[in-house]
């Protein structure tokens, strides 16, 4: 995550406070069709044995330029890039999100957002700011102790269930994700979410197969390229037509 220079400004926008782990200058890969920065928020409350940004974790120690340095930078990409990504950590743990989001669209720039939905109120409260989402779905929703196993963390499903309404109630254009490895879900798990976010007729589905993270504390084995299986890939791209896998 690149640096953004500091400007010495002091914050007086809306979205002043919003605690900034750092930023990627440019991407073409997190708001499919648009070339966007990436703002990473601090905090996220999970604890995913598979997260590639765990220094974004806790809330404290942010390491990103203010947001005021920020919104300077996109003063300078304005013509230059298409729209600006919230993510995380989870973007939605910071009340100053909404106010960041409104800063953004002032200076013509789309919103993406990416979120994992463990807080619906202040999701559904950012959702008519934001015009592509790419939400994170950890483990079947009807399955609260696997879900906690993902995560590390007890209680998220229901949550995480609010959220997924939200975005569908919404109507924003969406993708739900979700990260797989065989040590945490079976293919029958990959299915089981496949067809309930297809019953409630969810937009867009992808299954994203989990990296090794070698600094984490205990790393996830390499996965087998046989997983998931060419029959579970087939069922979800029967379920979704424009499903994606990706393997990183």
């Amino acid at each position: 995550m690149a640096g953004v220079p500091a400007s010495g400004r002091e914050e007086t926008s809306a979205g002043a406070g919003l605690s900034v782990g750092g930023i990627t200058p440019f991407t073409n890969i997190d708001f499919p069709g648009r070339l966007s920065a990436v703002v990473f928020v601090q905090g996220c409350p999970w604890r995913c044995g598979y997260c590639h940004n765990p220094h974004l974790q806790s809330r404290d120690g942010a390491s990103g330029p203010p947001w005021s340095d920020v919104l300077d930078f996109l003063d300078r990409r304005v013509g230059l890039l298409d729209a600006v990504v919230f993510s995380g950590g989870e973007p939605t743990i910071d009340s100053a999100l909404a106010g960041a989001m409104q800063d953004v669209r002032a200076k013509g720039f789309q919103v993406g957002l990416h979120s994992a939905g463990m807080y619906p109120r202040r999701l559904a409260e950012v959702l008519p700011l934001v015009d592509w989402i790419g939400f994170d779905i950890k483990a079947p929703l009807d399955d609260p102790s696997r879900h906690d196993a993902v995560t590390g963390i007890a209680g998220g499903a229901p949550k995480v269930r609010e959220g997924v309404e939200a975005v569908l109630r919404s109507g924003v254009p969406h993708e739900f994700r979700t990260t797989a490895h065989p040590t945490l879900l079976r293919d029958d798990d990959l299915l089981r979410i496949g067809e309930s976010l297809a019953s409630v007729r969810a937009q867009a589905f992808a299954v994203q197969v989990a990296r090794p993270v070698h600094e984490a504390a205990a790393p996830l084995p390499s996965v087998d390229s046989r997983y998931p299986s060419k029959e579970t890939l087939r069922r979800l791209a029967d379920l979704f037509p424009g499903f994606i896998l990706r393997c990183e």
